[in-house]
């Protein structure tokens, strides 16, 4: 096999922490636990791996890097990033056995333990998921482990063979000698390979000897999901645990004045009711009971410092912004003069909610001396610091099991650790070593706050007499998701980058470009939603550039490709998809095709929409055709996956979704009011992608911005009106 060193070599220190720890086995990034009986080619999602993980089987189960491999030849992957549907349980696993040269039917994943001297997310510093970094900051490290662990099974194999190690070749989880006609499997060589010095160095496999990325491989995840026993939050029972429901104020910033738990204390199962920072906390024998007795509390709020304003209040509040605006990018001067046309649009972006199938959850089991939670864990180490504050613990006595996850879209990847630090103030509070299991209902959630910001986007574009786009002018208005928060040190020049990004990095080639930023404060709390800023700032410049190009006279696709002849892995993706789509072909009578390109997290992604009218004179999408580049696409069938995935997500949030307020009250609790796509009004998707040698990039957000421009210029084209607030259906303020 034709390899090549590593880019750097692997820290020993890593490489060699906790070697001792097993008795038999190799670690490696590796430790070898005990055969388990598992279905080849799956996630490990027993209870049991869940309660190993926390440490409680001491020699069983002791993870301090990647990779474990059991005396039956399986090989684990421990997965630092949280597997909620995207794909890093299989992505990551693929890596390892890529480098191992394992045969995928041995392959295991498991999430990592809470330890961000090993797990850090290397974009980030710390231990977390999310902007879609997954694979593209482990990409190396993880065939880094995979490489090493093959490097000490045969260096066990040459001692125990007695030949030289160069001789010795790997092929599906088989070790073979040609000469001497040898073979052995990797549980063979397990614990004498843990005695082999680590190699100073690995050699990583060239693309061209690639036998698993790249191509379809059966997901580690799916078939414990399907038959049920994946192990979510909600799959966790504890001997004597109690169901806790927190009442929330109706209110963003306000809290309990006093409350009166009488009626409460009358509903049997009722455990206790107790007051923390969050609203009053109710612990039950069980949810149903929990429930009631929420529902029997009478709470008197204070609401001094809350939020009180309607989403038509704060509306005027960004539109009237004037103050203290900051520039992210300027350069050249917006042209005037005889011959230059320009067009003007405000558009408007509601608050909207994250909504994944899985509400929060945590489980939480505290004393004195340490605590562990159960629950999908976003941001490992904020989760772990926030509850070894509140319970006056070292972070390192805080264990966290991160579980599946039904979702996210960016709600779990709170700066503030929401739900683990309720769990905790609920912990506290009760004071009472019993296992508590901390559950939001979708009421909970849909009016829990930590929307995508409301934003107002203002444009201002030049054509000149040749047909030209010559000048371009922007001026955002919203609140910022990082300042005042742990991860204000994002901000750049007094700039929160999720605001400006997509817009500061505008890739069409126009000589003047300005971007300016007002940052209101609002009470409303505010995160990253599935695609962060590009999911307004793709709308707002698709839209726009469009106008521009109809104004100039120039077809969609091809005044982009003239506009991008420098970035030509943007016009790689939107080549492909007008290829796909035939674009410039006759479009079925009563319809209309449209287009968008835009690049977010390192990827890139062109879509082109088909529609009619519909119902509630709305577009009826029929059908997406959908161009990516990725980079290397580990696995092609997740990527086609995500973008699947990204394209229902954003053309619903487009069509349907908006958060509002009345007097600060948010008006939308269920899915009748905040609405999405249903499966009928899912379209056709064909997805491509772009064969690539560049490093991975993520996928998991991508396709989401290009969707709702595509639909929107398909929409201008068949109705000849321009969208300039979203969403499509309803009044978002």
């Amino acid at each position: 096999m034709d390899r090549r060193p590593a880019a750097s070599t692997i820290e020993r220190r890593t490489l060699l922490k906790g070697l001792g720890a097993a008795s038999a086995g190799l670690i490696v990034g590796v430790y070898i636990a005990p055969a388990r009986a598992e279905r080849p080619g799956q996630a490990q999602s027993a209870q049991s791996d869940v309660m190993a993980a926390a440490g409680s089987q001491a020699g069983l189960f002791q993870p301090n890097a990647f990779v474990r491999i059991a005396p039956d030849s399986t090989v684990t992957v421990l997965i630092k990033h949280i597997e909620f549907g995207q794909g890093p349980y299989t992505g990551l696993a693929t890596l390892v056995a890529e480098e191992l040269d394992a045969d995928w039917s041995q392959m295991r994943a498991t999430s990592a333990p809470a330890d961000v001297e090993l797990y850090k997310n290397l974009a980030f510093g710390m231990q977390g998921t999310g902007g879609s970094t997954a694979m593209a900051n482990s990409y190396e490290q993880m065939r880094k482990a995979g490489a090493a662990a093959r490097a000490l099974l045969i260096a066990a194999a040459a001692k125990s063979w007695s030949v030289p190690a160069g001789e010795i070749s790997i092929e599906k989880g088989v070790l073979r000698h040609a000469g001497s006609g040898k073979s052995g499997t990797f549980g063979d060589f397990a614990e004498a390979a843990a005695k082999q010095p680590a190699p100073a160095e690995v050699m990583l496999k060239k693309p061209e000897n690639f036998r698993l990325i790249g191509t379809q491989l059966t997901r580690l995840d799916t078939a414990s999901k399907s038959s049920g026993k994946a192990t979510y939050t909600i799959d966790v029972r504890k001997p004597d645990m109690l169901t806790v429901l927190i009442k929330h104020p109706p209110l963003f910033g306000a809290t309990v004045k006093s409350f009166d738990d009488a009626a409460a204390r009358k509903v049997k199962g009722l455990v206790d009711v107790k007051a923390i920072p969050q609203g009053v906390a109710v612990y039950a024998e069980n949810f149903w009971a929990a429930k009631t007795a929420r529902d029997a509390l009478s709470i008197t709020w204070d609401e001094s410092k809350a939020e009180t304003r309607s989403t038509k209040e704060i509306l005027a509040a960004l539109r009237s912004a004037s103050a203290g605006a900051k520039t992210a990018v300027s350069r050249g001067a917006m042209p005037a003069g005889d011959g230059i046309k320009t067009v003007e649009a405000e558009y408007v972006f509601p608050y909207l909610a994250h909504a994944p199938m899985e509400p929060l959850d945590c489980v939480i089991e505290a004393d004195e001396n340490a605590c562990t939670l159960w629950f999908g864990s976003q941001m490992q180490t904020i989760d772990q610091a926030a509850v070894a504050q509140i319970l006056g613990l070292r972070p390192e006595n805080v264990s966290i099991i991160t579980l599946l996850a039904g979702g996210s879209f960016g709600r779990r990847a709170t700066p503030s650790a929401d739900i683990a630090s309720e769990a905790a103030q609920a912990a506290k509070a009760f004071g009472k070593k019993r296992p508590l299991k901390i559950l939001w209902t979708r009421e909970d959630d849909i009016t829990g706050g930590r929307y995508r910001p409301l934003y107002v986007h203002k444009i201002k574009g030049a054509v000149d007499g040749t047909g030209s786009i010559v000048g371009w002018s922007e001026t955002i208005a919203g609140q910022s998701i990082v300042a005042g928060t742990p991860m204000a040190a994002m901000m750049k020049d007094g700039i929160d980058p999720t605001m400006v990004e997509g817009a500061e990095d505008l890739p069409y080639a126009i000589p003047h470009l300005k971007v300016d930023v007002h940052t209101v404060d609002v009470g409303v709390p505010v995160l990253w939603w599935r695609s962060v800023g590009h999911s307004a700032t793709g709308f707002s410049t698709e839209t726009f550039i469009d106008e521009l190009l109809a104004l100039a006279g120039k077809d969609p696709v091809q005044g982009r490709l003239d506009l991008l002849a420098e970035h030509p892995r943007h016009r790689a993706v939107l080549q492909e998809v007008a290829r796909m789509a035939g674009w410039g072909d006759k479009v079925p009578e009563g319809r209309a095709r449209g287009v968008a390109v835009h690049k977010s997290f390192n990827t890139y992604v062109a879509q082109i929409a088909e529609i009619s009218v519909g119902s509630e004179n709305a577009p009826r999408v029929h059908k997406v055709w959908c161009a990516v580049d990725c980079g290397l696409a580990v696995n092609p069938d997740i990527v086609r996956a995500q973008m699947e995935g990204g394209i229902g997500f954003g053309l619903g949030a487009a069509l349907y979704s908006a958060i509002t307020l009345d007097k600060g009250r948010v008006q939308q609790t269920n899915f009748d009011a905040f609405r999405g796509l249903r499966i009928n009004e899912m379209p056709q998707i064909e997805v491509s992608v772009i064969r690539s040698a560049e490093a991975p990039s993520g996928v998991g957000e991508p396709g989401v911005p290009p969707i709702g421009p595509a639909v929107a210029n398909a929409w201008a084209k068949l109705t000849g009106k321009r969208v300039r607030q979203l969403p499509f259906v309803g009044d978002a303020v």
